[in-house]
């Protein structure tokens, strides 16, 4: 008996689990709308830096106007400067964080080539306002010398995530599911809606990296709250398609940034999105799991009982037909002995050298972080990098949330027919090649960069969402919550690292997806050597984990030969 029985008798995603299984989803929302947010929040439109004086005319190229904001949406990234006269006559080039003064010019045209006197920023900038009209960049000026603090906000936030999921997993543990995923949310829409109304740069940084623990928490403890509320037979696809209410929360960053150009209002709007579920996450019932494990047996049976009316069954089932035999006997728990006898075992539950055991397990463990790592890497690269391939930036985004949504339905289908590592492995390799497609791809052809990216993101997506489930099957029971936890940790050091990579756009705008694509190509080669887990038991030991993989016949004639000489060393001890 165990409590996976509850499953057996009421249904693996029946009505009751349905509710709840939608409405724990839907606040994944905000986890996806709050990762992305900064893709339009840190927005840096075109700018130039000004000087003092009234600017009576302008010229850009062949372009002429009498104010600078009529010219800024004409400029190109790799164009020249900004040509403008002052009604005192003076003749200035105006580039981003720097001004030069013409020296007695004689007519006043685009091109000089006399003697110019520069002089740096002022601090004052005009913006373009046409695309964006107010962002954290223009609103705390954070260009030129102050550029890397706009740049080190995804990188913080991301910071955030990993504390998050360290902290929130532990506590969950501790106090129940519930009660964290009530506080996180509530959490997530406080510091969502503060973040609009901060003072300043630091305070922004700081709510933001509040908004990251507690939108990462949430996210780690609603994993683990669906997959104790499902049963084993849909259990691969409620946990895969998380990750895909985390996509629509990218797709409404999109329609939002599209939609509203300031920054603070953008910010309110997102918050609110999924503030209903605040009205009803109270009503929350614990998981079975916890209560069972806590003791709590009559929340357990009201539980059961709550379960068996809204799925319109009879309530046959006790908590104590949940307990494992050797608990009910005379009311105490006939394991303490055996726990106290064989201390070993459960200290070496928690040994991190168990990862390392054998070459065997070493392979194993450096691929399966590997992948937890491109993972983590390609998803928030392919994410906050669609701004930059060109077009339009939020159909981009857009795109980037909506090619997830089908690559979990094929994922699924694949892990339950060919396989986990036959769906890993050429899911990275595709990735991995149409990312470096994009080197061969004409300037002039933006349509065709977006869709290998897209092609791209869709293949990362497929290794991002089952390598949770995967690691899960590769490793035994005395360590998988080990190995799972630092799988883990490694795929948040990928979206620390994110940020950065896509910041190599500055240096040429295909860099990042070519960097995730010669990784992913790699990586996807090794997971080929990865053992097979479909329709196999989950290891108990580390010998069983060990043989995933190896060869029938020759596991079963190293036996046989065993076998052959325990009979022959039978014979000799018979003779004598």
């Amino acid at each position: 008996m165990s409590v996976e029985r509850i499953f057996d008798e009421y249904g693996h995603f029946k009505r009751f689990q349905a509710c709840l299984y939608f409405a724990a989803v839907f606040q994944a929302i905000a986890c996806g709308i709050h990762y992305l947010a900064s893709v339009f929040l840190v927005e840096t439109p075109n700018f130039v830096s000004i000087v003092p004086g009234n600017i009576t005319d302008v010229l850009y190229g062949n372009a002429t106007g009498s104010t600078l904001e009529s010219i800024l949406p004409l400029i190109k990234p790799a164009g020249g400067p900004l040509v403008v006269r002052t009604s005192e006559g003076e003749q200035w080039e105006l580039s981003q964080c720097s001004c030069d003064l013409r020296i007695a010019p004689q007519n006043f045209t685009y091109d000089f080539n006399g003697n110019k006197t520069t002089k740096e920023c002022s601090g004052n900038f005009v913006y373009d306002r046409s695309e964006v009209y107010q962002s954290i960049v223009t609103d705390w000026d954070l260009v030129c010398e102050k550029e890397w603090l706009a740049k080190l906000c995804q990188p913080t936030f991301m910071l955030g995530v990993l504390v998050g999921a360290v902290l929130f997993g532990d506590i969950a543990d501790r106090f129940g599911r519930v009660k964290i995923m009530m506080l996180t949310s509530l959490c997530q829409f406080g510091f969502g809606v503060a973040v609009a109304f901060s003072l300043n740069y630091y305070f922004f940084v700081v709510l933001r990296f509040l908004l990251a623990m507690v939108s990462s928490g949430y996210l780690v403890v609603v994993f683990v709250y669906v997959t104790e509320f499902t049963g084993s037979k849909v259990r691969t696809w409620t946990s895969m398609h998380i990750h895909a209410a985390f996509a629509v929360g990218i797709m409404v960053v999109a329609l939002t940034g599209y939609l509203v150009r300031v920054w603070w209002i953008y910010q309110i709007i997102l918050s609110v999105c999924t503030s209903p579920f605040l009205l009803f996450c109270w009503k929350f019932p614990e998981t079975p799991f916890y209560l069972m494990a806590k003791g709590r047996y009559k929340e357990t049976q009201a539980l059961l009982d709550m379960i068996a009316r809204f799925n319109g069954l009879e309530c046959r089932l006790k908590a104590e037909d949940l307990l494992e035999p050797a608990k009910l006997e005379n009311g105490k728990p006939l394991l303490e002995k055996e726990g106290e006898e064989n201390p070993a075992q459960s200290e070496k539950k928690l040994s991190f050298l168990d990862l390392f055991g054998s070459w065997r397990m070493v392979g194993r463990t450096c691929t399966v972080w590997a992948i937890w790592f491109i993972g983590s890497l390609g998803y928030y690269v392919f994410s906050l990098g669609s701004v930059n391939l060109g077009g339009n930036q939020y159909i981009n985004l857009f795109l980037a949330g909506a090619v997830e949504l089908p690559s979990y339905l094929i994922g699924c289908f694949a892990m339950d027919r060919i396989g986990r590592k036959k769906t890993c492995a050429p899911a990275l390799i595709l990735a991995g090649v149409a990312c470096m497609l994009i080197i061969v791809v004409p300037a002039d052809i933006n349509a065709l960069a977006v869709a290998l990216s897209m092609i791209g993101k869709f293949a990362v997506a497929i290794a991002f969402g089952l390598i949770y489930l995967y690691s899960c099957e590769l490793y035994p029971t005395v360590i998988r919550s080990l190995a799972v936890g630092t799988g883990s940790m490694m795929c948040r050091v990928g979206s620390v690292v994110a940020p950065f990579c896509v910041y190599l756009a500055d240096v040429w705008v295909y860099l990042p997806q070519l960097i995730v694509g010669i990784l992913a190509f790699i990586i996807g080669v090794l997971t080929l050597l990865l053992p097979e887990t479909l329709g196999k038991p989950l290891p108990s030991t580390l010998e069983e984990a060990e043989a995933l993989g190896r060869d029938p016949s020759k596991k079963k004639s190293a036996t046989d030969k065993d076998a052959e000489d325990g009979m022959e060393l039978s014979k000799h001890e018979a003779k004598a």
